[in-house]
């Protein structure tokens, strides 16, 4: 009788484990379409069971208590996840990259430059066009009028290109700020889950499986902003370090911030707790100026392809004017934005200059100079200023001096006049200052000469020379001009120092610029296949089969069935042996 009774322990247990293994399965089900799910798998075993003999043709004779749920697997492949978070981070690296190319190449116009590349030197309607037509008859108004219109076309679309990639950098700062603000918040949420997790499983009972689930999708999606390691302690709480430093422990998320420049507003990621703003240190996430590499492995996370995509100013000529290797690839290198506006600058700062040095030559003059300016002012200059060469430019219709020239700054004019101690009258040329943009012929301080604008005669096409009563047209000065675009003047980086002619640096930019962005769109295409094909053999893993789990409800289905009539038969044997004794 006492066996008996225990005979329905034993089909009470099969009962009870074969509809948690149902609702097991269930789950799964219900979660076959749910982001980050990871599938539930039941492993059975016995309870309590003792072999009291062996008998090799029947079986063993056992003793027991029937049977239990042994573990649920909650199955994750640490090796696929490492590969899987790392190629994510990756991909973002060169994704984010690509897209800030393919910004810079659309402002140049529709992945080819047409548009500015017109306004430079089409056979048509270019600036050069406009020179070359002023080389037959310099004198003619028509041809000087060319001249400046053209100069006013190539100010304009310089200045559109040069300004919508600033533009485009202040939105890359934007989605700098944005995509530190979503990685304190994956931080955060972690953190929780953390604290979730350990709530639940501190008396280990049970096993917060949907919470882990969430958190690891989260783990994901923080891999795909930067390079990460993780580990799991003892009590269910997982450590995360982001860039190499510790970003989420047992009580804490170490969040990033935020460093806003203040001339620019560019922010920069730091960390908080390891900068020391009484002594001025601040801890940067990222050093810019490290060449990136995969054999260095720092080619990882959106969040680093925004900040060296950006840079950390806006660039002009003056970042790319003598600089060294090793200083241009520690400031413009890894900078797409940067690279780009020093490049586009240098090549307008090299046509205005080159035109303006016609039109108003410098020499420079052998001793100081001491006077009063048009102003009054007393005035000296050191040995080896730049002056006016006034015994051979040119001059407009009116003859005057200094001549007019065609690009002028906002901060300043092309001379100084100086009424020298000696009697004598000199033009000191106003250097530029690598300190004050407006001091300087850059894209965004240049603009045509107003008096030209006004009356193109004061342009000048006329040598001082051999004059009677009409001023000799200044044809050599339209060849010299005309001849510009044939002078290799220019030379692309310190890494390309060929020399080139303005069409050619332009090519070249342009060219570089393509080059690069099919290497990075390779790179993320190539990442992406590798990112799916690792989720895939993840899915193998993790994944929720429908036919499997199927297969596990019909299994587990019939076990019920099974226990439910082995209980059923020991209840009739149970009555049957009353009944009997009765």
């Amino acid at each position: 009788m006492a066996n008996s009774m225990g005979s329905l322990f034993i089909g009470e247990s099969g009962l009870k484990t074969s509809q948690n293994a149902l609702n097991a399965t269930a789950n799964n089900f219900a979660n076959v379409d749910t982001a980050g799910y990871v599938r539930e798998r039941i492993l059975q075993q016995d309870r309590h069971y003792d072999t009291f003999k062996r008998t090799p043709a029947i079986g063993p004779a056992q003793s027991g208590l029937g049977v239990s749920i042994g573990d649920v697997i909650h199955a994750r492949d640490i090796f696929l996840d490492k590969t899987f978070r790392t190629q994510s981070g990756r991909s973002g690296f060169y994704s984010t990259t690509f897209e800030a190319i393919s910004e810079a190449e659309t402002l140049f116009q529709e992945l080819q430059g047409t548009a500015f590349q017109e306004v430079l030197d089409s056979e048509e309607s270019s600036f050069w066009v406009a020179f070359q037509e002023f080389a037959k008859d310099p004198s003619d108004r028509a041809n000087q009028n060319l001249v400046i219109q053209k100069a006013g076309l190539f100010e304009s679309r310089a200045k559109a290109v040069y300004n919508g990639l600033k533009k485009y950098q202040s939105n890359l700062n934007q989605q700098i700020s944005d995509t530190i603000d979503d990685i304190n918040d994956i931080g955060e949420k972690i953190r929780q889950y953390n604290l979730e997790i350990m709530k639940i499983e501190s008396a280990g009972v049970e096993t917060a499986m949907d919470l882990r689930d969430q958190r690891d999708l989260l783990l994901d999606e923080l891999a795909s902003y930067g390079d990460i390691s993780w580990k799991e302690l003892a009590n269910g709480v997982v450590k995360v370090n982001f860039e190499g430093v510790s970003f989420i422990d047992e009580l804490r998320v170490n969040e990033i911030g935020k460093k806003a420049d203040e001339v620019t507003g560019f922010i920069t990621p730091y960390w908080p707790q390891l900068t020391n703003e009484a002594k001025g240190e601040c801890y940067k996430v990222y050093d810019v100026s490290a060449e990136i590499s995969t054999a260095k492995k720092n080619d990882i996370g959106s969040l680093k392809a925004l900040v060296l995509a950006r840079g950390y100013k806006y660039a002009n000529y003056q970042d790319l004017q003598g600089v060294s290797m090793e200083k241009y690839d520690a400031t413009l290198g890894n900078s797409v934005m940067m690279n780009v506006e020093a490049e586009l600058d240098m090549l307008v700062h090299t046509i205005v200059t080159s035109v303006n040095d016609l039109f108003a030559p410098n020499i420079r003059y052998d001793g100081p100079i001491t006077g009063k300016d048009e102003n009054g002012n007393n005035v000296s200059y050191a040995d080896g200023a730049w002056i006016l060469d006034a015994e051979n430019c040119y001059v407009g219709e009116d003859g005057e001096l200094p001549p007019q020239e065609l690009f002028v700054r906002t901060g300043c004019s092309r001379y100084t006049t100086v009424y020298g101690d000696d009697g004598k009258t000199y033009y000191v040329f106003n250097e530029e200052d690598e300190t004050d943009t407006a001091l300087q012929y850059t894209t965004g301080s240049i603009k045509v000469n107003p008096a030209l604008l006004e009356s193109e005669s004061k342009l000048p096409a006329y040598s001082q020379h051999g004059r009677d009563e009409d001023l000799p047209v200044a044809y050599k000065l339209g060849e010299a001009l005309a001849a510009l675009w044939e002078t290799d003047t220019m030379f692309l980086s310190p890494h390309d120092t060929t020399p080139c002619t303005f069409s050619e640096f332009y090519a070249k930019m342009t060219g570089e610029l393509t080059t690069l962005g099919n290497v990075f769109s390779s790179t993320a295409s190539g990442l992406e296949g590798s990112v799916l094909e690792t989720d895939n053999a993840r899915q193998q893993v993790i994944g929720v089969s429908s036919d499997e789990e199927l297969t596990n409800m019909i299994k587990y289905q019939n076990a019920y069935n099974a226990s439910s009539r082995f209980i059923n038969v020991i209840s009739e044997m149970i009555e049957t042996i009353i009944y009997r004794m009765g």
